[in-house]
């Protein structure tokens, strides 16, 4: 392994994005879970929805802040580091990211501003508006970012200049590639899993300390119920994914599966060692023919294996084939709490089962695991491609030594771990201390507390 430029920007890009990636996973579902107890409290009156939207909101502000300071960190590699592939590709996914600036950041933007700060100073219909505003804001975002990223993944829609650049020739294409339904659902649910398993361990925290029990009781309700009916939902969209990536990517799956033989009756590796250089297995655990049916292929139909793959043109196996095991993990983790969690409901003993709470506490990163496992699945199982099947991502690294690589890499491991982690640390604190009780609601008789407030009052 020889420690150029190339090799040290991607696990730079590797790095930072595998930081950013945690805060959106999260405060995508946070922002429609606000949204959700807001509504519920202006239908029901009820405090505790009101207690446990400004305990929430709190996280949120803060994960939001996060996520988009790491996020221009990105953007910025994309001049230095990657400036060949910015150059070859930024007029097909360019607009895509300029689009997703002027649908949904300008609408985050306009309306975070009252949903944080405008509790006491807005009516509560107006305050509601603006918390469903920066929900759909932040999945808009996501439908943008998926729609670029499942390009590289599908590419589609475009054609080559005389100077050997991309250019768009058809954008519903480019944007509706064949990947990016699948891909932008499971990553949708994903960030709503995330979420209430952070809500769930947080709630579960909270009956075990004997805080804001009410609240707790509540939150935790939501959360198991959240569990118990998208993760099913979930695996489904997950295998759709991986159907299309198999149409497209037959590479990646190779890799996934851990399939070295192109054969029929393709077997599911529950558990092995890939070995590169023998092309192999080691200590394998399979199922046999089980890999086909579950890829949707016949008995007789031939799936490829990496053999079927220069080894120039395979991605790290190793890496991928653990990835999307971690990644399973976690998946079948989520459904077992789902339905632990059903069922105690059902026996009236979900708030008492203090087992069920431990267990809860312990799976509350589960989701950030999942979400990052996955993307390393998806990100390194399209190498050596940065654009899949079109360009190579040796192509696209930008001239720059080692060393200057090496640098920023080391400022961003120190400024990530200083920042993000004070971060980090202020939200579990938070989230221990649990929910106020005390806080007085919005009243729509005081006056408003901004030029925009004062408009929609007097329309």
């Amino acid at each position: 392994m020889e420690w150029d430029a190339l090799l040290l920007s991607r696990l730079q890009f590797a790095f930072t994005i595998g930081w950013h990636i945690i805060f959106p996973s999260f405060t995508i579902g946070l922002a429609s879970f606000l949204a959700v107890l807001e509504g519920l409290w202006l239908f029901t009156k009820k405090p505790i929805y009101k207690n446990l939207y400004l305990f929430w909101v709190k996280i949120f502000a803060i994960s939001f802040g996060m996520g988009v300071v790491s996020g221009v960190v990105m953007s910025y590699q994309f001049g230095t580091n990657w400036s060949v592939f910015s150059e070859h590709v930024g007029s097909v996914i360019g607009p895509l990211l300029a689009y997703e600036v002027l649908t949904a950041f300008f609408l985050e933007a306009s309306f975070l501003g009252i949903m944080l700060f405008g509790w006491k100073r807005v009516g509560p219909g107006l305050h509601f508006f603006s918390t469903c505003m920066v929900a759909i804001g932040t999945l808009i975002s996501a439908f943008w970012i998926l729609a670029a990223n499942s390009w590289m993944q599908t590419p589609q829609g475009f054609a080559f200049a005389e100077d050997g650049t991309m250019v768009a020739t058809n954008f519903a294409e480019v944007i509706f590639n064949p990947s990016m339904p699948s891909r932008l659902a499971h990553m949708v649910l994903a960030a709503f899993l995330t979420t209430a398993m952070v809500v769930a361990g947080a709630s579960a925290f909270a009956l075990l300390s004997k805080k804001a029990l009410a609240e707790s009781r509540v939150a935790l309700r939501m959360a198991v119920l959240m569990m118990a009916l998208v993760t099913p939902v979930q695996i489904m969209v997950g295998h759709e994914s991986g159907v299309v990536a198999g149409e497209h990517q037959p590479a990646k799956v190779a890799a996934l599966e851990g399939w070295w033989t192109t054969r029929t009756q393709q077997p599911t590796v529950l558990i092995g060692w890939p070995d590169e250089e023998a092309e192999r297995n080691h200590f394998e655990l399979s199922m046999p023919g089980l890999g086909s049916a579950v890829n949707n292929a016949g008995p007789d139909d031939v799936l490829p294996g990496l053999d079927s793959f220069a080894p120039e043109d395979r991605p790290p196996v190793w890496i991928v084939f653990w990835a999307f095991r971690v990644m399973v993990a976690m998946g079948v983790a989520m459904l077992a709490l789902g339905v632990w969690g059903a069922g105690a409901w059902a026996l009236k003993r979900l708030d008492t089962s203090r087992w069920y709470h431990r267990a809860l506490v312990l799976a509350a990163p589960s989701g950030f695991v999942a979400v990052l496992a996955g993307w390393i699945t998806a990100e390194v199982g399209r190498q050596p491609f940065v654009v899949y099947g079109v360009m190579r991502t040796a192509d696209a690294v930008s001239p720059v030594s080692a060393a200057s690589v090496a640098t920023s890499l080391l400022f961003f491991i120190v400024t990530y771990a200083i920042v993000f982690s004070a971060g980090a640390l202020y939200i579990l604190r938070l989230m221990g201390k649990g929910p106020d009780t005390d806080e007085a609601p919005p009243t729509s008789d005081q006056p408003p507390g901004s030029p925009i407030a004062a408009g929609v009052k007097e329309a």
